[in-house]
């Protein structure tokens, strides 16, 4: 299976079975999709020479590291510049609190969703790392509440012939 390659039935499952538990063995996966395990083997390291399967990630629960909140911090940025973007994107991404980074279109160019312990801990964590830095124009912070996932589904499907 090369990266140009169509995906078929058994790649979509297998992709779908791994994002819902990236802990299932070879074995595992070959039986839940029908395929001998070395044809399994072969079809996940294909997806993985292709990049299409990147990885795989521990879920941790940041509560119990002492991280009982979430933010969601919104950036303007005074230059939109390609470096200047990609330069204050890798300090954040330095920041052991920044869980992920998106760059935005709309009235914010930057959202980073930070794990904090407290409010105490986000007032300095916007101080010491967002408002002080000369890129930004200004930030809102929204705190989250509650968030709900869905890994397990994929929004895509084979094509249906």
């Amino acid at each position: 299976m090369s990266s140009t390659a169509p995906l078929d039935r058994i790649s979509f499952e297998l992709l779908a079975l791994l994002t819902n538990d990236a802990r299932l063995s070879n074995k595992q996966l070959a039986a839940a999709v029908g395929l001998a395990p070395s044809s399994c083997h072969e079809r996940l390291k294909a997806l993985r020479d292709s990049g299409l399967l990147r990885g795989a990630h521990a879920e941790v629960d940041l509560k119990k590291l002492g991280l009982g909140m979430e933010a969601l911090v919104h950036v303007e940025l005074a230059r939109h510049q390609r470096d200047a973007v990609d330069m204050f994107v890798a300090r954040l991404n330095q920041i052991a609190e920044v869980r992920q980074v998106f760059l935005l279109a709309g009235r914010f160019d930057l959202l980073a969703h930070v794990a904090i312990r407290d409010m105490e801990h986000l007032k300095n964590l916007a101080y010491d790392h967002f408002t002080s830095d000369q890129g930004v124009v200004r930030i809102e912070t929204s705190v989250v509440f509650q968030s709900w996932a869905q890994r397990h589904r994929l929004p895509l499907a084979p094509p249906q012939k």
